[in-house]
């Protein structure tokens, strides 16, 4: 495992447990303590870990609920359609990447890109990658949303909309046959509204527990959406009207323990 993607999963053990040994940790990842220790030096050195006596944890305000909680919900199916949605991305790009949790952890799994220009509205994802390999990041602002840890507004919108993505991720709240891509929070749909038809590519992130859901605003129907990355099959009448629309569907691999 290279460094960059240990480094992405110690930091999603201390999001599942809170804090880790360093002994459990190399233990896990079969290596050197010493070499937990490095990659802990390099996480706390931009403030994604505090370093504790034999362990690590995660800073006390890096997350709140309910955003945390969100963030843990379906956790393995969401790195695992990260961890394939990265592969759409080649050094270089320009990304967009919303505030949704499933995007959160997209944007860990681009460590190991090189020279991409990250745009994003969520504080969450720019925190996290600020600083990592070279790329250059940039954070839409305006008010915050407390829950969403993003901005929304009309300054939010105006300020990505002045970038030209080659491929851009939304997580989605919820996806019908009927009625297309769905989210619950109308400021976060309008924002994602609004985005369209910046992105060359516009692909969403969301696992299988989207299917069932039944949303209440409106984002985009399958026509507008090129690609959905997730990690189980959609039901038959989901799959005809991706294919109807012309979305591709991407099914993602299991993300092995310790990987």
């Amino acid at each position: 495992m290279i460094q960059a993607d240990r480094i992405s999963a110690i930091l999603a053990a201390l999001d599942e447990r809170g804090s880790c040994s360093i002994s459990e940790l190399a233990l896990r990842f079969d290596v050197s303590e010493e070499t937990i220790r490095r990659d802990v030096r390099q996480l706390e050195a931009n403030g994604s870990v505090i370093k504790v006596h034999g362990g690590v944890t995660l800073p006390a305000p890096r997350l709140e609920a309910p955003y945390r909680k969100r963030l843990r919900e379906q956790l393995e199916a969401k790195r695992s359609i990260a961890r394939h949605a990265a592969g759409l991305v080649q050094d270089g790009m320009t990304v967009f990447i919303d505030s949704g949790t499933t995007s959160f952890w997209v944007a860990q799994e681009l460590g190991h890109r090189k020279g991409l220009t990250l745009v994003t509205n969520s504080v969450e994802v720019a925190a996290d990658v600020l600083g990592r390999s070279d790329h250059r990041v940039f954070l839409a602002g305006g008010m915050l949303n407390a829950d969403y840890r993003a901005a929304f507004d009309a300054d939010a919108v105006r300020m990505v909309r002045g970038f030209l993505p080659d491929i851009a991720f939304f997580s989605m709240g919820a996806i019908d046959a009927h009625h297309g891509f769905l989210d619950f929070d109308p400021d976060e749909a309008a924002f994602k509204r609004a985005l369209l038809d910046r992105a060359r590519r516009i692909v969403v992130v969301a696992d299988h527990a989207k299917f069932s859901r039944v949303g209440t605003v409106h984002v985009a129907d399958f026509g507008q959406i090129h690609d959905l990355v997730t990690d189980l099959p959609p039901p038959p009448p989901l799959m005809d009207a991706a294919r109807d629309g012309g979305t591709a569907i991407h099914l993602s691999e299991p993300v092995l323990q310790g990987g």
